[in-house]
């Protein structure tokens, strides 16, 4: 999706932010690009092109702008993304989305120019993300960068962990902790 300064409206228009609960929000991603007013798809929208599909979502510069919505993050993981590789992302969007199982990719502009000249060469191109050694590949010319990432959040992705999880995995060392302190 080469859009660039995709806000979390675009994602998921705010009349669906009623819900609580992350169930059902993939069915209204990029709603207002991808269905007429009578909800018929958009031909012309990427996400209903059948060429275009996978776990990875590519995406233009600056994903995830605007208001701090968490249901943006949701309905990306809802339609089964996993993956948002973009060249920048809103702060707040990214803190959403890796604290929800969603692995925002930062690539530097030449990279992401590279990625969708691929796509546009092969729709059907692939590429790989390995969270454990931080890189992405285009399966088709072996070409890899380098992806930052949190350490703790890193180690949330690959466990499944939510911060509580991640504490709890922490319990032994937190009692031992409390045992070696002097009460006064």
């Amino acid at each position: 999706m080469p859009i660039e300064n995709v806000d979390t409206d675009q994602i998921i228009p705010a009349r669906f932010l009623k819900a609580t609960t992350r169930e059902n929000f993939g069915e209204n991603l990029f709603c207002d690009w991808r269905y007429e007013q009578d909800r018929t798809p958009k031909p012309d929208f990427i996400l209903n092109n059948n060429l275009y599909s996978g776990k990875i979502l590519v995406a233009g510069k600056n994903f995830g702008c605007g208001s701090s919505r968490e249901h943006a993050v949701w309905a990306i993981y809802d339609y089964g993304f996993r993956v948002v590789v973009s060249s920048f992302f809103a702060d707040i969007f990214k803190s959403n989305a890796l604290n929800n199982g969603l692995l925002p990719v930062t690539v530097s502009d030449e990279y992401l120019h590279e990625i969708f000249s691929e796509i546009e060469k092969n729709p059907n191109a692939e590429f790989q993300v390995n969270l454990e050694t931080q890189n992405i590949t285009i399966l088709s010319n072996n070409s890899t960068t380098t992806f930052d990432i949190d350490p703790y959040k890193k180690t949330c992705l690959l466990n499944g962990y939510d911060d509580i999880d991640y504490l709890l995995t922490l319990k032994d060392d937190i009692k031992k902790f409390e045992q070696q302190q002097v009460i006064y």
